[in-house]
């Protein structure tokens, strides 16, 4: 039995789908910008916050943001389409015999990936759930296909913990605090130690317990919701099987000789490069790496045509979600939450309000990078004032921004592209990991 196929609970009836949440939260946070955000200028207060949405909506820095998150997508789903990788799920699929099994192995392995790397994680963790359910299929294996589907997107609620994640980087990064920020550099060092963060004994001890918590809980779940017998037909790379006619483009010596200079540039840019963006230091990794193991150009070009749908919800939906950025950023309403918090902390409390502004900001603002371009100025010169780790505050906001990834259906875009699923039919178990990672966070923040 499953919890979103054979009943559909009043919750399952009556989500929207993604583009329609992104919607309807655009009319949600004008309306709260209007009743609870004061008026800038002489202009109607209705007429700027139309200005801050158009801004927000075509914003070129947040447009390039929304470029590089689509070639992280199609990249990484390029990746996980070689050889190398489609033996690896077929190797980690021949354990999937039931539910249970299959929640927890894709989950663990989900986990390991999405701490790599948060896009390589999500397109991993969809695939190795599609191929989960490939399996069953052929074998005629009883199972909850929506379960493991979600249990596929475990690693956008640990990313931040992970080397992608987005505020632990950009604090890493010389003089970011002081000169993207504008925070006095009377109050903040030009740079916070990963060591200090990611690698930190807290988020260490938090990581090691989601990899072990959540896979026993989604083991738990799949031996009651077992779930039904499924149809799911075998992806292939379009043309994957046609014969070869180019020999340029199907060259072996040309695909190998692109990606090793790639490659040789991205090892060059790690000790001597500083100034190198971090999103396009992965993308190029990926891109090389992708040419490396498809062995030909060609066969890399017909791995890019069947990845890139899934990069289509992305591409329309980021700048909705910009123009919610814009409203929530220039007319203040993200600083109020945040104020809110602030008022109302102490040095012991404040990382656990941070996790909670950050878990909400996040349902408005899905993009690590933009919340903490909003969020990380107010959090860091709150924690001065109060006393509190900045280090332990960064992590605190991150905490909060992956967490309600489990709720906001837009990162889910591509796996449910890849799966075939629908976001009401994963929800609900995403769900009950927001409720195993919201007590893993909270316990970790409280105890260090």
């Amino acid at each position: 039995m499953s919890l979103s196929n054979n009943k559909e609970t009043s919750f399952t009836r009556f989500l929207p789908s993604p583009l329609t949440i992104a919607i309807l939260l655009t009319f949600l946070t004008f309306v709260l910008a209007l009743t609870f955000t004061e008026n800038k200028n002489d202009n109607a207060h209705i007429l700027n916050l139309l200005s801050y949405w158009e801004k927000g909506l075509w914003d070129n820095n947040m447009l390039v943001f929304a470029f590089q998150m689509m070639m992280i997508m199609i990249l990484g789903h390029t990746l996980a389409l070689t050889f190398f990788f489609r033996n690896l799920i077929k190797k980690i699929t021949r354990f999937c015999n039931d539910t249970a099994t299959s929640a927890a192995i894709v989950t663990f392995f989900t986990i390991i990936v999405g701490l790599i790397n948060w896009g390589l994680g999500l397109i991993f963790g969809a695939i190795l759930a599609r191929k989960v359910a490939e399996r069953a299929s052929l074998k005629k294996i009883r199972i909850n296909y929506p379960l493991i589907g979600a249990c596929g997107y475990t690693g956008m609620m640990v990313w931040h913990g992970g080397l992608s994640g987005s505020a632990p980087i950009k604090a890493a990064t010389k003089n970011h605090l002081i000169t993207d920020l504008q925070i006095p550099s009377e109050i903040v060092p030009d740079i916070i130690l990963l060591s200090e963060t990611i690698f930190s004994p807290m988020n260490i001890t938090i990581t090691i317990s989601l990899m072990l918590i959540l896979p026993i809980g989604m083991y738990i779940i799949g031996k009651k919701y077992n779930g039904d017998f499924i149809s799911i037909l075998p992806t292939k790379i379009e043309n994957e099987n046609q014969v070869k006619v180019n020999k340029i483009d199907n060259s072996p010596f040309i695909a190998y000789i692109s990606s090793f200079t790639i490659l040789f540039y991205c090892i060059y840019s790690v000790i001597f490069n500083e100034d190198i963006d971090p999103i396009n230091f992965i993308n190029l990794c990926l891109l090389g790496f992708s040419i490396l193991l498809h062995k030909s150009i060609n066969q890399f070009g017909k791995a890019v045509n069947s990845a890139i749908g899934g990069a289509a919800g992305i591409l329309i939906q980021f700048p909705l979600y910009f123009g919610i950025l814009g409203i929530i950023r220039d007319s203040g309403f993200a600083g109020m939450i945040s104020d809110v918090f602030v008022s109302i902390s102490n040095e012991n409390s404040f990382p656990i309000f941070t996790y909670i502004s950050g878990a909400i900001v996040n349902i408005f603002v899905p993009s690590g990078g933009g919340q903490w371009a909003i969020q990380g100025p107010i959090i860091i010169e709150a924690a001065s004032e109060l006393g509190v780790s900045y280090s332990k505050s960064i992590m605190a906001l991150s905490y909060g921004d992956q967490i309600t990834n489990m709720l906001q259906p837009f990162w889910a875009l591509p796996l449910l592209w890849i799966t075939g699923l629908k976001a009401k039919e994963i929800l609900p178990y995403s769900f009950l990991m927001f409720i195993i990672g919201s007590g893993i966070f909270i316990l970790g923040l409280l105890l260090f």
